[in-house]
């Protein structure tokens, strides 16, 4: 394997593994400023300041990053991985059997299950499938260039240990319908040698699913090596046991999800290592068959989902590299989708369903479709979601923003463009972790993270033209009294805090009411940093962006979220309803890098005995 020679200074050299060998460890960045290794500020024990060692010149954040740039990576050589060739594995049903021992709804511990928490809806909703999957070491592929090693990634298999089945990163695919409740049985097999970075304690997020709080994945209810943990997935809309009682709200489904590792203080480096992966749900209106419902193009021939995020290559090994001391955000200098780095989709001329979900863990992104031999053509399309929610209907767009964890679905129509290349672009200027400029580069001037060939046959599109669909689902009334008002001010204070707290696993910030209304009126009071900040198990309606309209796309007061992106000192208000289940779960900033050094907060459903707590 040939690799680039970067001269670092012997001074360089030393800091560098000294803090490789401290992020081996295990070692959270919160250990290290108890331990007094690392101020906020970024200087080490020995008075060695990071921007000073390394010049500034780096790929993160106010100069904390080692890394500089990573090997030249050959861009367009793999296709883009897909559920439609078989290149993403999707998920399959096993018989109970097959799991060992059979799943219960109090922990089984005597079975080696890791979970302390019984299933609260597990004799309402009985699982109807059952599913496997293992989170063990392997290497992987992420390009055909020859000059970049097999990477020693985590991820997830399908099955159970014993089917012994390869990882893929991204993970398994997940496609489920709603109404058809499951269980999913987690293994961890991963290593104690973490090859660099990580740690082998997990708990697996679902990320939005209306989800008892004990299948949650929540970050403090983490198992070990050997371990297994099962969760169980209802799969129905929200208000099924509340203001829709028997069926939920159909104005609530969900329908691109995604699931990750979320283990308190680990989660970026967990992530960054390949612990992430997508999950699917249809029903009757969005049925994944262009002929009935809403007529979205078919799954999974012209229904295409997209994982991006990028990465961080040293060198000096040809490893995916963390870096732990970095104080705002991790940024990488090469793009993957779907595993692969700058890959190649091909597709019929007629229309096509993306899901474009953005992991991070600290770059945002806004795509726009580019021909590079028309650079000033405007190539719309169509954005029919917000964050896995249907909006009331499709919007023509230019270009879409997410912030990390954010997803939005799109239908391209190809129809007429036969011969033609395009590129998905990403055009946002960001050069550190703390958040995007606000600028743009030009066309063609930006980042080409997948490029699209229309060469397909061509073939039948029963799809429906987005500008003819006049509704989705609608959107539910947010006229109800709220029961309390909250507001959450996340704060930079050399570490990250939520209203001056930093978060601790014991730490019940705040109780709410089962079955009741809330607004939450969420403030960033940083100039420079941005933060995508996430609920888990309810969407929200945004009311307003510093009192009006957003500065950016309008459509994210249209549809229903799960992360509000918390731009330079926004103010965001924000409804909510919380019902069915009771538990504990996070609010946090999903810049994985925050979310780890403690902007978090912990908030309890319960049936009674609620606070009013109007700053917690």
């Amino acid at each position: 394997m040939r690799l680039l020679k970067y001269r670092f200074t012997k001074r360089q050299l030393d800091v560098l593994k000294n803090r490789q060998d401290l992020i081996k460890e295990g070692i959270s960045r919160r250990d290290l400023l108890k331990l007094g290794l690392i101020t906020g500020a970024g200087v080490l024990v020995d008075g060695l300041s990071v921007s000073k060692a390394f010049g500034g010149n780096t790929c993160g954040s106010r100069g904390s990053s080692l890394c500089t740039v990573s090997p030249p990576i050959q861009p367009f050589l793999d296709l883009l991985p897909t559920p439609r060739d078989g290149t993403w594995p999707v998920q399959t049903a096993l018989d109970v059997s097959a799991l060992g021992s059979a799943p219960t709804a109090a922990p089984n511990t005597a079975a080696g299950e890791g979970r302390t928490i019984a299933h609260q809806a597990f004799t309402q909703f009985p699982p109807q499938k059952y599913h496997g999957i293992t989170q063990k070491a392997g290497q992987v592929k992420i390009t055909s260039d020859p000059t970049i090693a097999l990477q020693n990634m985590w991820g997830f298999a399908v099955g159970t240990p014993t089917m012994n089945n390869p990882i893929s990163v991204p993970g398994p695919l997940y496609v489920e319908s709603y109404n058809v409740p499951i269980l999913v049985r987690n293994y961890n097999r991963l290593p104690a040698d973490n090859g660099g970075f990580g740690k082998n304690s997990v708990t697996t997020h679902l990320h939005n699913g209306h989800t008892p709080s004990e299948s949650d994945g929540n970050p403090c209810t983490y198992f070990e090596n050997g371990q297994f943990y099962d969760q169980h997935y209802p799969n129905v809309y929200a208000g099924i046991n509340s203001t829709h009682p028997g069926t939920g709200d159909i104005k609530e489904a969900l329908s691109t999800l995604w699931y990750h590792d979320h283990r308190v203080d680990f989660t970026a480096q967990n992530t960054y290592k390949g612990l992430v992966g997508m999950y699917l749900l249809f029903n009757n209106s969005d049925t994944g068959n262009e002929t009935t419902g809403f007529r979205l193009p078919s799954f999974p021939q012209f229904d295409i989902p997209m994982v991006f995020n990028d990465k961080v290559i040293d060198p000096s090994t040809g490893q995916i590299f963390f870096d732990l001391f970095n104080l705002d955000g991790v940024l990488g200098d090469r793009f993957l989708v779907n595993g692969k780095v700058q890959p190649v989709l091909h597709v019929s001329p007629r229309r096509y369903r993306l899901r474009w979900l953005n992991t991070g863990p600290s770059r945002f992104y806004q795509l726009f479709l580019t021909d590079l031999t028309n650079t000033g053509a405007n190539n719309t399309f169509w954005q029919i979601s917000t964050d896995g929610n249907l909006l009331d209907k499709p919007y023509q767009v230019s270009s879409a923003r997410l912030g990390v964890a954010e997803r939005v679905d799109v239908i391209v129509d190809f129809t007429g463009k036969a011969g033609k290349t395009f590129y998905i672009e990403n055009r946002m200027v960001q050069t550190d972790g703390q958040g995007p400029s606000g600028s743009l580069r030009s066309a063609g001037q930006g980042d080409l993270v997948l490029k699209i060939v229309v060469d397909g046959p061509q073939v039948a599109d029963n799809s429906v033209n987005p500008a003819n669909i006049t509704a989705f689902y609608g959107l539910p009334a947010t006229t109800a009294t709220p029961r309390v008002e909250r507001t959450f001010l996340f704060q930079n204070r050399g570490d990250w805090r939520i209203n001056d707290k930093l978060f601790a696993c014991t730490d019940i910030r705040f109780k709410v009411l089962k079955n009741s209304v809330e607004i939450w009126n969420l403030e960033n009071d940083g100039s420079s940093w941005h933060h995508p900040v996430h609920t888990h198990f309810e969407e929200f309606q945004t009311l307003s962006i510093n009192g009006s309209a957003p500065r950016t796309s309008p459509l994210v007061q249209k549809g229903r979220k799960d992360v509000a992106r918390l731009e330079s000192r926004d103010k965001h208000r924000l409804f909510f309803r919380f019902r069915d289940f009771v538990g504990r779960y996070p609010i946090h900033c999903h810049n994985v890098v925050h979310e780890d050094h403690a902007m978090m907060a912990h908030f309890e459903i319960v049936e009674s005995g609620a606070d009013t707590n109007t700053r917690p």
